[in-house]
């Protein structure tokens, strides 16, 4: 009797860990598709239909270090600006109108098929954002995405771009020289 009742609670734990396995599947394939559906669609695009969960990991993993890559430059950009705009002891009697307009900062990055560009401009600005775009997508790019954020006296603008044709590319240094005349 009690060998039967040993056999049908092992049974019951084969059944409960089989089931707990299954749960924690599930989750780990819900919280993988949720990772992914996080990326911008244009660091994923593959020649691949359907990614193996392997590819959207690696996928997932690469962006991240950009991220970190691109907060590491922002970084080193931002202390920069900040040395440049201390104003010195005889500029501290001027308006400080005077010290705090910066010249425009223009940086085009090409990422394989994709590119990013980075405008720095101060408020009393000569351009409109639309300008900036009609410029990209004339270079051939379509804009996938465009942010911008004003901090005190600076709008700081953040354009993606996917190349429309990927087998021509894109000169990214046209670019950089028609947006910095743009800016300028």
């Amino acid at each position: 009797m009690e060998s039967s009742n040993i056999n049908i609670v092992t049974a019951s734990e084969k059944i409960e860990r089989k089931t707990q396995e299954k749960i924690r599947r599930i989750q780990m394939k819900y919280l993988t598709s949720k990772l992914f559906s996080l990326i911008p669609p244009h660091h994923h695009q593959s020649t691949k239909e359907v990614l193996t969960k392997q590819d959207k990991i690696d996928a997932a993993i690469t962006y991240i270090k950009q991220l970190k890559e691109n907060i590491e430059v922002l970084k080193r950009r931002k202390e920069e600006v900040v040395a440049q705009d201390t104003c010195d002891d005889s500029k501290k009697s001027m308006p400080t109108t005077t010290c705090s307009i910066k010249s425009p900062m223009v940086e085009v990055r090409e990422l394989d098929s994709t590119l990013e560009v980075i405008l720095v401009s101060g408020l009393p600005k000569n351009f409109t954002l639309q300008e900036v775009i009609k410029i990209i997508e004339q270079e051939g790019a379509q804009v996938v995405s465009a942010n911008y954020s004003t901090i005190d006296d600076t709008i700081y603008y953040m354009i993606h771009a996917q190349v429309k044709i990927a087998r021509l590319g894109i000169d990214a240094s046209r670019v950089h020289l028609r947006l910095q005349k743009l800016v300028c």
